[in-house]
C-alpha cells in the first residue's frame, strides 16, 4: 500500500518565485559588456531562447515552445534595446521584461535581425550569437543567487509533482495518462512542460520512450524536464508494483555507481570532454562494457538549456562554481537523472523530494525505485 504523503496541489503564485535581483541584472551586463571587450565589438545582438531567458531573468520572450523567440535584443555601451512585434510589444512590456530595457515595437512581419532597419544604415553591424557562443555559455555557467534561488525552488516543487503523481499510479494507468498528470502539475507549477517521456514495463529498452496508449505495467520509468523563469530542470523516476528481478535491482545500483563517478569527477575546472573520458571507464568498470556510452547521450551542464552544452568528447568547456548539471546514465533498463548544483560544499541535488525513497551513494541521496 502507499504510504506516501500526498502534497496539497499547487497553485500559481508570483510571491512563490523570487524576483530578480538588481545585483544579477548588473552582473550579467557586465559579462556581456566583457565579451564586447575582447572582442572589440560595439554591441551584441542576442536572438535564442537560451541568451535571451538568461540575460531578461527568465522573460517569457515565446509564444510557441516550437517556434522562435517573438523579440531580440540588442546590447551595446548605451544599454539594453528588445525590438519586438507590434502584437508583442505591450504585453512584453507590462509583463516580462524587467526595468531598464527600452523596448522598441515594429511591424509585425519584420525581420528582428535587421538592425539597421531599427537604428538607421549607420549602425554598425553587431556581434551575432555563434560568434561568441563559448563565451556566452561561460557568461551564464555560473548561477547568481537570485537565479539559482528559482532555479532550486522548481526544482524542488518537480520533484514533489513527480512523487504525487507516480505514488497513485496503478499498473494499468497508460503512459499517456501518466504523463498527462505529470503536465498537468508542471502547468500548475507556472511551468512548461519542454519534455515529458514514460515507458511501461513493455517498453522499458527505450531511452527516449515517448508516451503512447500502453499500460505501465509491472515497471515504468517517467522523465520531466520543465521550464521556468528561462531554467529549465531534467530529472527521471522510476516505479514498480511489485520486488524487481534480481537482474533490475542489480542493474539500479550498478547505473547508481556510475553516476556517483561522474559526480565525482564533476570538479571545478574539469573539462567536459575529461569528464567523459572518467565516464567511459566508469561503465566498464561497474560492468556495462566499453560501448554503453555510444548508446545514449550522458547530460552535462544545465540551466538556460537543456543541456548547455551536451556532453562530447570535443566539448572543452570546463566546470565552473555554482554551475548546474544534469548527467544521465542509462543501460537496457536503467537510468538515473537528477539536477544537480556544484556549489562550495560539493554537489547538491535540486530536484530532491524527502519523501520519495533514496539511498545514499558515496554520501549523496539518490533517488531509488518507487515500489508500490
Amino acid at each position: 500500500m502507499n504510504s506516501l504523503r500526498t502534497a496539497s496541489p499547487p497553485v500559481l503564485d508570483a510571491a512563490r518565485t523570487p524576483p530578480g535581483s538588481l545585483l544579477d541584472r548588473e552582473e550579467k551586463r557586465r559579462r556581456v559588456l566583457g565579451i564586447l571587450d575582447r572582442a572589440d565589438a560595439d554591441s551584441l545582438l542576442l536572438t535564442s531562447q537560451t541568451a535571451l531567458s538568461w540575460y531578461l531573468d527568465g522573460s517569457r520572450i515565446h509564444v510557441s515552445l516550437a517556434g522562435d523567440p517573438v523579440a531580440a535584443l540588442l546590447v551595446n555601451r548605451d544599454g539594453d534595446h528588445l525590438v519586438t512585434y507590434n502584437n508583442e510589444a505591450e504585453r512584453l512590456s507590462r509583463e516580462e521584461i524587467p526595468a531598464g530595457v527600452a523596448v522598441l515595437e515594429v511591424p509585425w512581419f519584420s525581420d528582428l535581425r535587421d538592425v539597421a532597419a531599427w537604428f538607421g544604415p549607420g549602425a554598425a553591424a553587431p556581434l551575432q550569437e555563434d560568434e561568441v557562443a563559448q563565451e556566452l555559455r561561460n557568461a551564464r555557467r555560473s548561477l547568481l543567487p537570485a537565479e539559482a534561488a528559482r532555479y532550486e525552488l522548481l526544482a524542488g516543487e518537480t520533484a514533489e509533482a513527480f512523487t504525487d503523481v507516480l505514488a497513485a499510479a496503478s499498473p494499468s494507468l497508460t503512459e499517456l495518462q501518466l504523463v498527462a498528470r505529470l503536465a498537468e502539475r508542471i502547468v500548475l507549477l507556472g511551468a512548461e512542460p519542454l519534455v515529458l517521456l514514460c515507458s511501461g514495463a513493455s517498453r522499458s529498452g527505450f531511452r527516449h520512450p515517448l508516451p503512447t496508449h500502453s499500460p505501465l505495467g509491472r515497471r515504468a520509468m517517467a522523465v520531466v524536464c520543465a521550464r521556468r523563469d528561462g531554467m529549465i530542470i531534467n530529472a527521471t523516476r522510476w516505479l514498480r508494483f511489485d520486488a524487481g528481478s534480481p537482474d533490475e535491482r542489480d542493474a539500479e545500483k550498478r547505473i547508481a555507481a556510475v553516476e556517483a563517478d561522474l559526480f565525482g569527477a564533476t570538479v571545478q575546472g574539469a573539462s567536459l570532454s575529461r569528464i567523459l573520458a572518467q565516464l567511459k571507464v566508469s561503465y566498464q568498470r561497474h560492468g556495462f562494457g566499453p560501448d554503453q556510452w555510444r548508446l545514449h547521450h550522458q547530460g552535462g551542464p544545465a540551466g538556460y538549456a537543456g543541456r548547455d552544452p551536451r556532453v562530447t568528447d570535443s566539448s572543452e568547456d570546463e566546470v565552473a562554481p555554482n554551475q548546474a548539471f544534469t548527467w544521465n546514465p542509462s543501460a537496457p533498463g536503467a537510468k538515473i537523472e537528477d539536477t544537480v548544483l556544484l556549489g562550495d560544499s560539493g554537489m547538491k541535488v535540486l530536484t530532491l523530494d524527502p519523501r520519495w525513497p533514496s539511498v545514499l551513494v558515496n554520501g549523496i541521496a539518490r533517488p531509488a525505485t518507487l515500489e508500490l
